[in-house]
Order: C-alpha cells, then structure tokens, then sequence
C-alpha cells in the first residue's frame, strides 16, 4: 500500500465541502451600521428629549404649588384662572359626561367625576364666575343662537355648560375672541382655548404655564382620557378658536 503524505485526505476518508479559509470580519461595515443606526435615533428622539423631561417635571407637586402661588399673587388678568386650573390639575377626576340632574344655579356632578367643559366650569368657579348660570341666562333669551343639540327646544340647566359647543358658543358671543395662531406667544395664561379633533369633536382647556424651565411656554389643562392633564399639547391639534373671558374691561 502506497504511504499517504501528511495532510492529504482521499475522497474515501474524507467526504465533505473543500475546507475554506476563515474569512475576516468587515468591521468597518459594521461600524457603519451602528453610526447610522444611532444617527436616525438622535434625529428623530431629538425633539422628543426637552418634551420628555418638561413631562417629568409636570408632575412635581412642589413646582405646581410654587407656579400656582406665584400666578396667585400676580394680579394679572387670567392669572387667577390659570392657578385655579393647575390646582384642579392636581385633583383626582374620572373621565364621565353622563346626564346629571344638578342644583342651580352652583350645580356640580360628584367632584371626583367629570369631563373636558367640566374643567372651565369649575376654574371659573374658583374665582367667582358661574358659568352654570351665566350660560343658561344666555341661552334662555338667545336660545336659537346656540348649537341645537338632541332636538331639544328649550334650555336645560342640567346640562347645557357641561357641553362644549354650548361654552364656545357663550364664549364667541361674551368674551374676547382672538385669532387661533399657532404662535405661542399670542397665548397667555388664563386664555381658553377650543380644539377641533380628528373625529370632528370639540375639546376645550386652559391655557397655563410650563413647569419649572417652561414657565414661558403656553401649556394646557385639559381633561382628555381617563383624568385631567397639565401638559405640553397646545398645537398637538386644530385649535379652533381662542377666547379671554372675562373681557379686559370685566364687561361681558
């Protein structure tokens, strides 16, 4: 039998793919991949960075009550509705826009009930305005200029001013409208404002001030979902309409 040289195999005792070299890792590429992986990252979470932190500091009880006694003691004109918004922002409430028979004028639902009109109501509540009342004066000897909602024919005390196109209707006739730009410098604290959503709903909120480092940014108060929210969300949608009430001159 003829010797085999070192290192050679016959196709008898070695069956198989030809053995290949190892081949080298690109890690160039590879570091390419990640540079740009990590540069979509920083492009596009970039502008969610200052949102994220402002939301974080949102919920600090001790900036709330710092902002609120500072608006408090101001004496500027809708600073005193801003401060009451934020301290209702602090308030446990449930989403519920259920039919309620209440008191009048004064009339509330239960406290830890409420929806988006509810909010308006109960800050200007806070600082002397029923607009329970003030609503259903209006709609009482000026009924057909309002929304005709449910086929009603007359008004209804119970309800009216916990809807929103009744408040922006009594708001459009009473207070001082304004143009809604998408400016955050035409805005200011104690300002309402009426958003236009995807599903032709009308919402309606507070325009405060941003915490701590935000203070000069137009935030709102707002009940959407499950409870009322202080957040950073002015042009997040179609803002519809913007009012200052009472009117400079505290005439309505």
């Amino acid at each position: 039998m003829a010797r085999q040289r070192p290192g050679f195999y016959s196709t008898i005792e070695y069956i198989g793919p030809r053995p290949q070299k190892p081949k080298r890792s690109n890690v160039f590429g590879g570091w390419v991949i990640v540079v740009i992986a990590v540069g979509i990252a920083c492009w596009f979470g970039k502008p969610l960075v200052p949102f994220l932190k402002a939301t974080q500091e949102g919920v600090s009880t001790e900036q709330a009550s710092l902002l609120i006694n500072t608006l408090g003691e101001s004496g500027v004109p809708g600073h005193d509705l801003a401060a009451a918004a934020l301290a209702h922002s602090r308030e446990p409430v449930t989403l519920d826009s259920t039919y309620y028979k209440i008191a009048y004028p004064g009339g509330d639902i239960s406290p830890g009930k409420g929806n988006a009109a509810d909010v308006i109501i109960r800050c200007y509540r806070r600082i002397g305005i029923d607009l329970q009342k003030e609503v259903h004066e209006d709609m009482s000897a000026h009924f057909r200029a309002y929304p005709q909602l449910f086929d009603r024919t007359a008004p209804d005390p119970n309800i009216d001013h916990r809807l929103v196109p009744n408040l922006q209707r009594f708001f459009e006739r009473k207070a001082e409208t304004l143009e809604p730009t998408r400016n955050p410098a035409d805005y200011q604290p104690g300002d309402v404002v009426v958003w236009s959503l995807a599903n032709a709903e009308s919402h309606i909120g507070i325009v405060v001030p941003g915490p701590g480092n935000n203070a000069a940014e137009p935030w709102v108060v707002h009940h959407m979902g499950k409870t009322i929210k202080w957040e950073n969300v002015l042009f997040d949608f179609k803002v519809a309409a913007h009012f200052r009430y009472p009117k400079k001159d505290g005439k309505p």
